[in-house]
């Protein structure tokens, strides 16, 4: 690792550690968020997902005093072991489904940290059991898997929080603060992006590889494939982190990275469902059919159209998103003179000036820096995600990124992977019927069909 993301990676872990951010809940949710209370002491807790970046949760869940881990599941049996040596007396499943059956009664929350693919069935059949929900980003898979969680977690009255750890760091907490106190004026146009160093090591450009390969006696492939079409298992191909590139699994850099980048921005200015995306992507990619057909780009740059409002120069907002080979104008980039523009990054621009959101940064950056070198800004402290969610199931403060706000940031964020899959096709998206009116092609790539067996009954 060389010295920059060396860098780079340990300001993430540093932000990572801490959590939530300031409440911003729609006032016709408000109702529909009650507290919900849990009688007794400890939130009894379940952790679905202890590899990776699941490790990592059940390491945060721990550390809070009135949380109990009554049990971990996993599909590698390695990992599962791992996580199984620091929890004394912990029952341990490999399957979801068993796990949720059979400890109805001895849990009360539990947290999906597996891929994206599996992320709705997951969390949906815990929520209509009635369990808080704490999930990984992006929330779901597809746009309608979103919608219908959302509505889920609504009526259930369960406490969630989306893992958008990053939102609950102060450099984020700011941001939306100074956002909302319209700090650099009305908002003109917004440029995001994610260009980080390295990045190819879990981009792979496909195809599939050729024959048949058993999945290692660890590994069962068929429970990790779950929903997704049950393909020949490949090394080094999908398990532990490569799922990402591949459509069945993952969401593309852009679902994955984008719900951090895009959530300060989206809480700061109260943005809504967009009115249209369009997507333009890796030429060598848009130009192979089986690329195109089974992975996503190793580059993105898309554009969303959102209704303006109180916080917004016109009445339309334009936000841009840059990853991979596309970045953003170079004239923005030169807006910011304290250094190198940062790689991971949210750039607004307004008609007082602009601000700049480093992703796991220290604090937001105003700019010019000699207009604002005088301004007292309030820095908002950071706090724990994991244990504002785990606070809130015991009932304390709602927590912030519950999925009746972060769901419809997904929402708009999964509709540009579906632009990416339409390249070059503006795409106008009509939110309260869940379908683009004039590309109907598109429409299809909102929801999939899950493999026989693994069926979810949503409210689609």
């Amino acid at each position: 690792m060389n010295q920059e993301n060396h860098n780079s990676a340990v300001s993430r872990r540093k932000f990572l550690q801490s959590a939530a951010a300031v409440a911003i809940v729609p006032s016709f949710l408000m109702q529909s968020l009650a507290s919900a209370k849990i009688p007794g002491k400890k939130l009894r807790h379940a952790c679905i997902g202890v590899g990776g970046m699941g490790a990592y949760d059940l390491g945060n869940f721990k550390t809070h005093p009135d949380v109990e881990i009554v049990a971990i599941c996993d599909v590698d049996s390695d990992a599962l072991k791992r996580a199984a040596e620091g929890l004394p007396g912990v029952r341990t499943y490999t399957d979801w489904r068993e796990l949720l059956k059979k400890e109805a009664n001895n849990i009360d929350s539990v947290n999906v940290s597996v891929p994206d693919h599996n992320h709705f069935a997951v969390a949906y059949t815990a929520i209509k059991n009635g369990k808080h929900v704490y999930c990984q980003k992006p929330l779901c898979h597809d746009v309608a898997e979103v919608r219908s969680l959302t509505k889920a977690a609504v009526k259930a009255g369960v406490m969630t929080q989306l893992g958008t750890q990053i939102a609950s760091s102060s450099c984020d907490r700011t941001a939306v603060q100074l956002l909302k106190d319209g700090a650099i004026g009305k908002i003109k146009h917004i440029y995001l992006c994610s260009n980080r160093p390295g990045i190819e090591s879990v981009r792979m450009e496909g195809p599939r590889p050729e024959g048949n390969q058993d999945a290692p006696a660890n590994l069962n492939w068929e429970l990790w494939t779950g929903t997704a079409p049950l393909r020949p298992f490949a090394a080094n191909t999908y398990h532990p982190a490569k799922w990402r590139t591949w459509q069945d699994f993952g969401t593309g850099w852009s679902g994955d990275i984008g719900c951090h980048i895009f959530d300060a921005v989206w809480k700061g200015i109260g943005l809504k469902a967009p009115l249209s995306v369009i997507a333009e992507v890796q030429q060598s990619w848009k130009n192979s059919a089986p690329r195109k057909g089974d992975t996503w780009p190793q580059g993105d740059h898309m554009t969303w159209v959102f209704p303006g409002n109180s916080y917004t120069e016109k009445d339309k907002v334009t936000l841009e998103w840059f990853d991979g080979e596309f970045y953003p104008p170079e004239e923005i980039r030169k807006l910011y003179t304290p250094g190198e523009y940062p790689v991971e990054s949210a750039m607004l621009i307004g008609t007082e000036g602009a601000m700049l959101i480093p992703h796991g940064g220290e604090k937001p950056v105003l700019l010019p820096e000699a207009k604002f070198k005088d301004k007292q800004v309030n820095k908002i402290e950071a706090r724990n995600h994991y244990h504002h969610y785990v606070n809130a199931c015991l009932g304390g403060e709602k927590t912030e990124s519950h999925f009746a706000q972060s769901g419809p940031m997904t929402e708009a964020i999964l509709l540009g992977t579906v632009a990416i899959r339409v390249p070059d096709q503006l795409l106008q998206w009509d939110a309260a019927n869940m379908k683009f009116p004039n590309y109907p092609a598109a429409n299809k790539y909102l929801r999939r069909t899950y493999r026989r067996g693994w069926e979810i009954k949503g409210e689609f």
